[in-house]
């Protein structure tokens, strides 16, 4: 007997090659305390805390969209230290990959655009906080500020060097 899947492939040919949505997320540290954005009006999250986001754009590697959209949308600098982890997100196709980050440079400071606030909070501030948090970014920013994570470092010595690869 032939499974959902196999009958879904066989009567709708697929797209080549797939497309899938890239979602890239940081959880960036400083002093025990995680970056957290806060989604501006008619933004996707409107009025919810979250850590930066964004998709990855043609051409870009996820890891420097990561950093670009945490620039964008908070003002700070930060330097990838390794892979979190992946997620399935929401929407079919759509998958997240996190990464975990340190601080550079820059004082938390909203874009206006896709952000109103950008703030560093410990997990007491997290909790008394008061505001929505996107339920996920909490769960994930609580993990790794209390140690319960794996990181996937980055290896510099692969055969695509630059290109960036964690194992």
């Amino acid at each position: 007997m032939m499974s959902d899947i196999e009958k879904n492939s066989i009567t709708k040919p697929a797209e080549w090659p797939p497309r899938l949505v890239i979602c890239v997320g940081t959880i960036v540290l400083k002093d025990n305390q995680v970056l957290f954005i806060r989604q501006a009006k008619d933004q996707s999250l409107e009025g919810q805390w979250s850590i930066p986001w964004g998709f990855v754009d043609n051409e870009e590697t996820p890891e420097s969209a990561a950093l670009r959209e945490t620039f964008e949308e908070s003002g700070i600098k930060a330097e990838v230290k390794g892979l979190l982890g992946f997620q399935n997100l929401h929407q079919p196709g759509w998958i997240g990959l996190i990464f975990l980050c340190h601080h550079v440079e820059g004082k938390p400071i909203a874009d206006g655009i896709e952000t109103d606030m950008a703030s560093y909070l410990s997990l007491d501030e997290l909790g008394k906080l008061g505001e929505p948090i996107e339920p996920w970014c909490e769960w994930l920013a609580r993990r790794v500020l209390e140690g319960e994570y794996s990181l996937i470092p980055s290896e510099p010595h692969n055969p695509y060097n630059p290109k960036m690869a964690f194992l």
